[in-house]
């Protein structure tokens, strides 16, 4: 159960008392052996040896963590199966917006992998109790391979770190060739109760589309100033460009979310003349893939795009 951050705050103080004699001082620090990175949000972090243990916010990082052979001590909290067996028993810590600092106080692990956007207001709390925090985002394929370099330096794995985007980049080539159905048109929509956003292309469900060989409807919409990589739905406008198919993301009920944005959509005479109604192709995508950051997973997603896109044949 998470606690509130108020009484978070006063938690966590009180564990600084009984944590920072066990913390290592400015005189401690040998800068021969130190090892410093660079974060997705442009700050430095410094570690006096290699972290072994990890705690990760999201699944992204936790699946690239595993590549690099390391299993997290703290996994995000998430709803449904996971299907991990080997991380069953870890304890899991909250998610990138709503942490849990109690469990993440008591694990006390080396460093927190959280996310630019959610958790730059979270690094000061957890640091005061000598937990690092390394920040990074994944908006696109390209933002993954860059998280891969950064916790291969961070690890000081570089060379495993470019073996695994070297494996990510065989792949998605080799996924390419299977595409058959081109210019596919599709509106992704991210979807949650009441709520509902086309994604945009530097998105990463939409930069997916893209790698798949799909064509994004909404690649012109204009982006959202607070959510630049999503856009305000117009049912005119979907209407007009009629899409071949409307894929939902969502981290919520996925039958619920699509129930919503059908009721919102009927609203419009010309819904049911949509390319996308008539087939029958207004479907959920799996969260786990497209929800979220998929890390190293992000071959399955691209892959299951194409198939997606062959079966529109």
């Amino acid at each position: 159960m998470f606690i509130d951050k108020r009484i978070s705050i006063f938690f966590v103080a009180s564990m600084i008392l009984l944590l920072c004699a066990c913390q290592p001082t400015a005189s401690n620090v040998e800068e021969k052996g130190e090892i410093v990175i660079t974060d997705f949000a442009e700050r430095e972090v410094h570690f006096n040896q290699v972290p072994t243990k990890i705690a990760a916010l999201g699944t992204g990082d936790v699946t690239i963590m595993g590549s690099f052979g390391i299993t997290v001590v703290g996994k995000p909290t998430v709803t449904g199966t996971d299907g991990e067996d080997e991380l069953k028993d870890v304890q899991e810590i909250g998610t990138t917006h709503e942490i849990n600092y109690e469990q993440i106080a008591l694990l006390q692990p080396d460093v927190v992998l959280g996310n630019v956007a959610f958790n730059q207001d979270d690094t000061a709390l957890l640091e005061n109790v000598g937990v690092k925090v390394v920040l990074t985002e994944a908006n696109s394929i390209q933002d993954i391979k860059k998280q891969i370099q950064l916790y291969g330096k961070m690890l000081q794995k570089e060379d495993k770190g470019q073996e695994i985007i070297e494996a990510i980049d065989k792949n998605l080539e080799e996924i390419k060739t299977k595409l058959t159905s081109k210019d596919k048109r599709v509106l992704i929509v991210y979807g949650a109760p009441g709520t509902y956003m086309a994604a945009l292309p530097n998105s990463l469900s939409g930069d997916i589309l893209t790698k798949a060989g799909g064509v994004n409807i909404a690649s012109d919409y204009p982006a959202l100033e607070k959510f630049p990589q999503y856009a305000q739905i117009n049912t005119e406008r979907v209407v007009e460009a009629n899409p071949d198919a409307i894929l939902l993301i969502t981290h919520g009920n996925p039958e619920e979310i699509k129930k919503g944005f059908l009721k919102e959509m009927e609203e419009s005479s010309s819904w049911n003349s949509l390319v996308a109604v008539k087939e029958g192709r207004v479907d959920v995508l799996p969260s786990e893939l497209f929800g979220t950051n998929p890390g190293t997973k992000i071959t399955e997603a691209v892959s299951y795009m194409v198939d997606l896109l062959n079966n529109m044949e």
